[in-house]
């Protein structure tokens, strides 16, 4: 017979409570018994009340007294060790699972985020195998799984309500099975599919404000079948995961928004002006190749790399007739930069389009910084560009060959580029990296 979970009481907490009670009860009838006896022996006139009791001597009272002691404190100590054994098994998934919940709220990768959960599900509670399985068009479909045939069952998917994994997410209700075939919700086709002959089950559903987003399922708990404290450490742990899931979700689906809108403003830039078609990109693969020479974290390269993207979308707003008239084309910056800067996944990159224009002896626009004051990245981005200025033939300006515009990289080195930059650059291009 299955055993539904939903008690508000900490199972830790009742037992603990129970074997404590327990204890009480045999200290306390002990003491009870004792005072009794040396009632009925020393007084006289309650002895009449006490006739139940027989006559015995002080050494037998001794005896009785030694005797039943022993009893309590062998009965107490026992009680104590398996309290404590309690507390320190508890304490100690708590603290596994509070280390857990704080690796999972910082992962933004949805695949690595649903192994991680399953190989603490698995760990918390020794179980033999797994699977998590989210909502999909009314079905719910396999997106990790643990057993013998484990990478048979990825992306495939069951109907919402077959099985104990569909009874869990059509209820919203956590189950524990000790034993599968008494239990009539219990799907082979469903439930067992790890590979696994099932015996006991443990599923659990992952669940948002929103409703249920999935279900995390574990079977075969190895000594014995699951515990209430399974069921609550393993609860809790879905709860967080739910969180987590919505969150990487919201991520995957913000990058995704992210590239979608940079690339309509890359083709929109192309359209505007094709004097500067797959400008853009071209610059951000050569500052790519800087970023990788100078060992940048993957952030700081992700961030680099869009701001190259994006270093011209200031043209966007001003007239294709006029944009490379002198005047027209210093403010380019400027404006990108006040296009991007209120966008909040582009905000860390705004200072970057607005500064790629300086020079480092300082006679650069639009605000005249100097060396260092220039921001690494956009430092970078004025080596990368210049160099695709020269050399593409499809540049607004005539083209150079490959050594041509190494040359002058290094002759403007420590004025209008960063020298360390122009080496690095220089170190790293090869012809055959040059892109058309």
């Amino acid at each position: 017979m299955s055993e539904v979970g939903g008690r508000n009481d900490n199972s830790a907490i009742h037992e603990i409570s129970r074997k404590t009670r327990l204890s009480i009860s045999v200290i306390t009838f002990v003491i009870v018994v004792l005072f009794a006896v040396i009632v009925r022996y020393l007084y006289k006139p309650f002895s009449s009340s006490l006739n139940f009791l027989p006559d015995i001597s002080i050494g037998l009272i001794v005896g009785i007294t030694f005797f039943l002691s022993l009893i309590g404190l062998f009965l107490s100590v026992g009680m104590s060790r398996q309290v404590l054994r309690i507390v320190r098994d508890y304490g100690n998934r708590l603290e596994r699972l509070l280390n857990v919940t704080r690796d999972l709220r910082e992962e933004v990768y949805g695949d690595i985020l649903l192994e991680k959960i399953m190989e603490s599900a698995l760990s918390m509670t020794n179980s033999d195998a797994g699977s998590i399985l989210l909502a999909d068009n009314g079905k719910l479909v396999f997106k990790v799984a643990k057993g013998e045939k484990s990478d048979e069952l990825v992306g495939t998917a069951v109907e919402t309500g077959k099985g104990i994994a569909g009874w869990v997410a059509e209820t919203g209700t956590p189950v524990r099975v000790p034993d599968v075939t008494k239990d009539d919700r219990f799907s082979p086709d469903v439930d067992a599919r790890a590979g696994h002959a099932a015996n006991s089950i443990l599923c659990v559903p992952l669940k948002t404000n929103s409703g249920v987003i999935g279900v995390l399922e574990l079977l075969n708990r190895k000594e014995y079948p699951y515990r209430e404290r399974d069921e609550e450490i393993i609860n809790y742990l879905a709860e967080q995961a739910a969180i987590s899931i919505i969150k990487t979700r919201f991520y995957e689906d913000q990058k995704n928004y992210e590239i979608h809108v940079t690339d309509m403003l890359l083709e929109a830039i192309d359209f505007h002006l094709p004097e500067k078609k797959g400008h853009s990109r071209r610059v951000a693969r050569y500052a790519n190749m800087i970023a990788r020479s100078l060992d940048m974290s993957e952030e700081e390269k992700k961030k680099l790399y869009f701001a190259s993207l994006l270093h011209d979308v200031g043209f966007l707003k001003i007239s294709s007739d006029n944009a490379f008239k002198k005047e027209e084309f210093m403010r380019h910056p400027v404006v990108g930069y006040e296009m991007i800067k209120p966008v909040n996944f582009y905000s860390d990159i705004a200072p970057f389009i607005l500064y790629h224009h300086e020079r480092y002896d300082g006679y650069g626009y639009p605000e005249r910084l100097k060396g260092s004051d220039i921001p690494l990245e956009a430092r970078v981005i004025a080596v990368a560009e210049a160099f695709d200025a020269m050399i593409s033939i499809t540049s607004y300006k005539v083209p150079v060959n490959f050594d041509e515009a190494v040359a002058e990289l290094r002759r403007k080195a420590g004025t209008q580029f960063d020298p360390w930059l122009v080496d690095v650059f220089v170190s790293a291009v090869e012809p055959q990296h040059v892109m058309q």
